[in-house]
């Protein structure tokens, strides 16, 4: 029994069942012992790996696609260089430092800003970053405005709170978080059917084709910061680029899921101890920038993305002078980041742009 399941245990008995979003904002974020509060859980040694931490080719890539649009906008004096949930600060440095050399104005230019709330991960980004100056943020919105904005979010909106909705036999009905009647764990439950909650489900997945029992997801938060963006990048210049795993189109099928040690484990079993995520929906997401005033661009796979970046250019690059062992590591890297059957089709890529902004490269 985990320190956070008492505090739900506690709010449940005063409050009543949470809906999932409540749930996975605590597990996730609770001051005192959310998940990513109390620890670094990245890499081999934690819970997960990204894409930047697989290798540097990911990094150097997205430092030189910023940089690359930084210079069709006519290469601004300042601009604001925005990275979403920076992790260990690996990709941003990696960045960094792939463009620094080539094109030192662009380093010169930018006004780092972090968006973060965990301190043990504030603090590894400011070991990794320290050169470069960072400013922390809590949300996006308190990023400073009035200026060019490139905007980095990888593996973000995938840890971002959902609600759920599960269609039963009298309609549809919200996915909640209870105590069980021992008291002694969590459980889903249903709230009431049909009414107000019905209105909430988009009118796409309101017909008799889909069958009873079936559970979506919707990102009230992912699409919030969405409009968000899209309503920054129509005021200003600028560029967004998510990268995240999900799907294009909506699908409605229950995609929360738990993740410790690498492996799977029971949404519900130990929160605050395991990650919780959900596939995006690039078409919400796409859908609420374009509401915003943003231009949209994809989204296409992450395989096609970093193909038409150069990835494999780049690989071929660092195997000069690499060793037999370190040559194998990069084709395993390499493998990973663009293969359909690894990350390369699942992770999509998508770019916001101003309505009557240049075009982004790799779409």
């Amino acid at each position: 029994m985990t320190a956070l399941f008492k505090h739900l245990a506690r709010r449940i008995h005063h409050e009543g069942p949470l809906t999932v979003a409540d749930f996975m904002a605590e597990a996730l974020g609770n001051p005192k012992h959310g998940y990513y509060v109390t620890a670094d859980r990245f890499g081999l040694a934690g819970d997960f790996v990204t894409a930047p931490e697989i290798s540097q080719m990911f990094g150097e890539l997205i430092g030189l696609w910023c940089a690359d649009y930084w210079d069709r906008l006519g290469r601004p004096a300042t601009f604001a260089l925005v990275e979403l949930g920076p992790g260990r600060g690996t990709l941003m440095a990696d960045a960094l430092r792939a463009v620094s050399g080539l094109l030192p104005d662009f380093t010169r230019a930018a006004r780092l800003h972090l968006v973060e709330t965990s301190p043990v991960l504030r603090r590894r980004q400011s070991d990794a970053l320290a050169n470069h100056a960072p400013t922390w943020h809590d949300r996006f919105a308190d990023v400073p405005e009035g200026m060019p904005l490139l905007l980095i979010a990888n593996e973000f909106f995938d840890a971002l709170p959902v609600r759920q909705f599960q269609l039963t036999e009298q309609g549809w009905a919200e996915r909640l978080v209870a105590l069980s009647p021992t008291g002694e764990a969590l459980r889903f439950v249903l709230g009431n059917p049909g009414g107000l909650t019905t209105l909430m489900v988009p009118p796409r997945l309101r017909t008799g084709a889909i069958p009873p029992g079936t559970v979506i997801d919707l990102g009230p938060a992912a699409q919030s910061i969405a409009l968000d963006l899209g309503q920054r990048l129509a005021a200003s210049e600028g560029a967004a680029l998510i990268i995240d795993y999900g799907h294009s189109a909506p699908v409605p099928t229950d995609t929360l899921q738990a993740v410790r040690r690498h492996q799977p484990v029971p949404v519900l079993e130990t929160p605050g101890e395991a990650d919780l995520t959900t596939h995006v929906d690039f078409g919400a997401l796409a859908e609420a920038a374009t509401s915003g005033g943003a231009a949209v661009c994809g989204p296409v796979t992450q395989g096609d993305f970093l193909r038409a970046l150069g990835i494999e250019a780049r690989a071929t690059i660092l195997r000069r002078t690499a060793s037999r062992e370190d040559t194998h590591e990069i084709d395993s890297a390499l493998h990973r980041l663009i293969a359909p059957q690894a990350m390369g089709a699942l992770f999509k890529a998508l770019a916001l742009t101003g309505p009557n902004g240049p075009p982004a490269a790799g779409f």
